[in-house]
């Protein structure tokens, strides 16, 4: 079983890594400043340098603060199979949602199921982040938005077309790429341990060896499976330009590595969307595609929701033939 966890981990880290291929460098391709196997070839690497050697505060959350005491192996892959399924639907109707969210309600599920108590506190403090997170992001994404268009050569009116504002455009683009790269690393640190806090938990690795084996699996999946979701996030939720982007891109970055600074974890999706929801609105109600948020926001529902249901009920039946899911 040890075995089938490894390898159900470092699915659910594919999965995971062409999921977030969109929320990390969705809008450098979507503008321009880069293209699409460039973006895939930028975030792969910086993913597995990120998982390596900055989640580790963050593997040990998932791996030990959330229940008393350990589930045993069985009681992880189940954990983990859970979140790789439902992430893995999410991802084939293309709605971006939160990972974190439905591993940790997946882990609350198995563990009742197995009559082991829930760290009900920490999953309230996670919750609180989850809620704060896109709420300062969107106030730092329209702050950002607006301190960027009082630079002439950075605001909206480098879009222009004299030779000077193109220059500028091209810096800004550079600028973005950048920034997304910074996402790319930040979303190794904090979202690997989604697929390898359950290696980490059961003592099957270090957490420096588990950042690695999914770090290795996120940036697979990012060049094998991420294109089709590159283009989601920057172009069905808000109709950016490159200052817009370029601050939302950065806020994201900024609100997530403070989370994981402190052995938190939040969505990177969630972030990215209160960012840019704060940039669009920076530049005037019109250019937030409502019914994109609406979808996204179901989503965000939907999934802790079928997280601890599927959880529950697998576990539950594998419980009643006899398997031991909590470890003594």
């Amino acid at each position: 079983m040890t075995v089938v966890l490894v390898v159900v981990a470092v699915a659910f880290a594919v999965s995971m890594g062409a999921h977030y291929t969109g929320a990390c460098m969705g809008m450098p391709h979507a503008l321009g400043a880069v293209s699409a196997w460039q973006a895939l070839l930028v975030m792969a690497p910086l993913t597995l340098v990120g998982a390596a050697f900055a989640s580790h505060g963050v593997e040990y959350t998932v791996g030990h603060g959330l229940v008393v005491g350990q589930l045993s192996v069985v009681a992880q892959v189940i954990v983990v199979g859970v979140a790789f399924a439902l992430t893995s639907l999410f991802n084939v109707v293309r709605v971006p949602t939160s990972t974190i969210q439905i591993l940790v309600f997946a882990v609350a599920g198995v563990a009742v199921a197995a009559h082991r108590s829930v760290h009900w506190s920490m999953v309230g403090t996670l919750a609180l982040i989850w809620v704060a997170a896109p709420l300062v992001a969107a106030l730092l994404g329209f702050a950002l938005t607006r301190a960027l268009d009082l630079v002439p050569a950075l605001g909206a009116s480098a879009r222009t077309t004299d030779n000077g504002r193109i220059r500028a455009g091209m810096g800004l683009g550079l600028a973005l790429t950048v920034v997304g790269a910074a996402a790319s690393f930040t979303m190794g640190a904090n979202d690997v341990a989604n697929a390898t806090g359950a290696l980490v938990g059961t003592g099957t690795f270090a957490p420096l060896k588990a950042g690695v084996v999914g770090g290795l699996g996120l940036a697979v999946g990012v060049l094998t499976w991420g294109r089709p979701l590159l283009r989601k996030v920057a172009f069905d939720i808000v109709t950016v330009d490159r200052p817009m982007a370029t601050a939302a891109q950065l806020v994201q970055a900024l609100v997530v590595l403070s989370a994981v600074a402190f052995g938190f974890f939040t969505s990177m999706n969630q972030a990215l969307v209160g960012a840019m929801t704060g940039a669009g609105l920076a530049r005037g109600r019109h250019t937030v595609k409502t019914s994109s948020l609406v979808g996204i926001l179901r989503g965000w529902v939907i999934g802790p929701g079928a997280g601890i249901a599927a959880g529950y009920l697998i576990a539950l039946l594998v419980a009643l033939g006899g398997v031991q899911l909590g470890q003594a």
